[in-house]
């Protein structure tokens, strides 16, 4: 599902804080359910590779597509950092306890309509796995998984130190946009759309929440189905709200790299490098999901 863009440094400045959740509303009523027709398959989504002509759209994006970049971002840092700790336990001879997969997080406040119309609410791009499995070497004591994990995360914060305070700024700045008169009036349209698709939910966050609810009783036949169905209702009537949103956005944007000239500067000339170094050393891909 998606998250809301807060994003909260972890110990050390690992590579991207998650991003806390924004689908804590209240649940309103549901009308009617699913038609539990079979929808047809759907190509499942790619890794993409091209990177943006200007890193600012990675590290600040401004419309649900570039957030594509971002996620892709955030996750080359949670790999460096699982690589560099793989390394020093390799090193030591000893493995470290096995994490669960990486995946795609995405942001609440900037919706990638054409991505959710086509794959539904929760559904990315696979990320192939990048640290080998288990091994048949010892278990490492917990003083040498934990100093190997601190030397993970301090490989990561090499990468984004460069990006993380000021797209923390920028995220910051998003909320201004809320009272803004063109969104507003989008935002009065959405609850009519929905409840016309059998939705009742007066917002975005509560159609999240009515989402969950939908989902969370689903079959898992059922589900693929659903989430597809959910995806490209939200996606239908968020439009109108996102025509709004996005210029705005892209108005903001202009102004902050106005009024943050040197580190904008080091962004631009630090990031890609810094992030090419990183794919050498560790033989890593920085990877986007693509519909």
């Amino acid at each position: 599902m998606f998250r809301s863009p807060v994003l909260v440094r972890a110990a050390l400045a690992a590579a991207v804080a998650l991003l806390v959740t924004a689908c804590s509303a209240q649940v309103a009523d549901v009308a009617g359910q699913s038609s539990g027709t079979r929808a047809a398959p759907v190509t499942p989504a790619r890794l993409g590779r091209t990177l943006p002509d200007d890193p600012v759209r990675m590290v600040l994006p401004a419309t649900g597509a570039e957030t594509r970049w971002t996620q892709g971002l955030y996750v080359f840092g949670q790999e460096v950092t699982r690589a560099a700790a793989s390394d020093c336990a390799r090193r030591g001879g000893f493995a470290l306890p096995q994490e669960i997969p990486l995946a795609f997080i995405r942001f609440f406040a900037l919706p990638d309509l054409d991505f959710i119309a086509r794959h539904g609410l929760s559904t990315s791009a696979d990320i192939p796995a990048t640290v080998p499995g288990p091994s048949t070497v010892r278990a490492g004591t917990a003083a040498e998984v934990s100093g190997c994990r601190a030397e993970g995360v301090k490989a990561a914060a090499v990468l984004s130190d460069i990006y993380l305070p000021v797209e923390q700024r920028w995220f910051g700045q998003l909320g201004s946009l809320d009272d803004d008169p063109a969104i507003v009036r989008a935002q009065r349209g959405l609850s009519g759309c929905l409840s016309g698709r059998g939705v009742r939910a007066r917002d975005e966050k509560t159609f999240m929440a009515v989402a969950d609810a939908r989902q969370n009783s689903a079959t898992a036949a059922e589900l693929p189905a659903t989430e597809r169905e959910l995806g490209r209702i939200y996606a239908t009537c968020m439009r109108p709200v996102e025509a709004a949103r996005a210029p705005a956005r892209l108005r903001l944007r202009t102004g902050f790299l106005a009024e943050h000239p040197a580190e904008i500067r080091t962004l631009r000339t630090k990031l890609l490098p810094a992030v090419h170094r990183a794919e050498r050393r560790y033989g890593l891909t920085l990877v986007f999901p693509e519909p």
